[in-house]
């Protein structure tokens, strides 16, 4: 039934044309109980959120959840409108300690992400949800801090990312980082794996859409294979490994 939705919309040319269509990953393991992930085009991921003792259930699972928040993002109120959009505003400066005049202002964390919501006009949460895991990613990774210590607007650096899409090209500039981040404090690595790979099991567990936890678990085993796998890694040179390098902001 995934499937068939997915493929209806692509012929439709609904939504993420260009992308392939439902993908399935299943994690290794010797027995019960069995991890399944299902990404669907434009990057969205589900996995099974109940113990499942056998690999066809825990894909079936998968494919449910993701199944029923496809069908949810059909829905009018899952798509940016004008509407929509005043009311998450609304929401985001209720859980800061902004006002509504800072919506205005690109400059602050609300008026940034009013930018991306009105930049973003028309599409559905999921489609929107991509560019939202590759700024979480950003903040994560310490990049939007840096971009703006090099006096880099919110405006430009929206504008920027908004023309690409989480590759594996990103994924590798991050892992880069990572690395450094490695060399800086020795152990920081495989810290903030544990925490990614327990954030990612409880978001899956709790029916969560989770890409951004398993992008994370993704770049930070890329860094430590990487560094593992060449010895020379352990010492790049700073041209190799600033931050605009690895952008390409500049």
């Amino acid at each position: 039934m995934l499937q068939e939705f997915w493929e209806g919309k692509q012929q439709q040319r609904a939504a993420f044309p260009s992308e392939g269509l439902v993908v399935y990953e299943s994690l290794p393991s010797p027995g019960p109980p069995f991890v399944s992930y299902v990404t669907l085009p434009g990057g969205s991921c589900f996995g099974n959120f109940q113990c499942c003792l056998s690999r066809a259930e825990a894909r079936r699972d998968a494919a449910k959840v993701a199944l029923i928040n496809s069908l949810f993002n059909e829905l009018p109120s899952r798509r940016i409108t004008k509407e929509f959009i005043m009311e998450s505003v609304q929401e985001a400066v209720a859980s800061t300690s902004g006002t509504l005049d800072d919506a205005d202002d690109p400059s602050t964390s609300v008026g940034a992400y009013h930018y991306m919501l009105e930049s973003n006009m028309g599409k559905t949460m999921l489609e929107f949800q991509e560019l939202m895991t590759i700024f979480q990613l950003l903040h994560w990774n310490g990049s939007l801090k840096a971009l703006r210590e090099t006096k880099c607007s919110r405006q430009e650096v929206i504008s920027y990312y908004s023309q690409y899409s989480l590759d594996e090209k990103m994924r590798s500039h991050m892992a880069l980082d990572w690395i450094m981040k490695e060399q800086e404090t020795p152990g920081i690595l495989s810290q903030e794996l544990r925490m990614a790979l327990r954030e990612l099991e409880e978001a899956r567990k709790a029916g969560q859409e989770l890409r951004f936890y398993k992008e994370k678990k993704e770049i930070l085993s890329l860094a430590l294979t990487q560094i593992y796998s060449d010895p020379d890694t352990s010492s790049p040179s700073d041209d190799q490994l600033s931050l605009t390098a690895l952008c390409g902001y500049h």
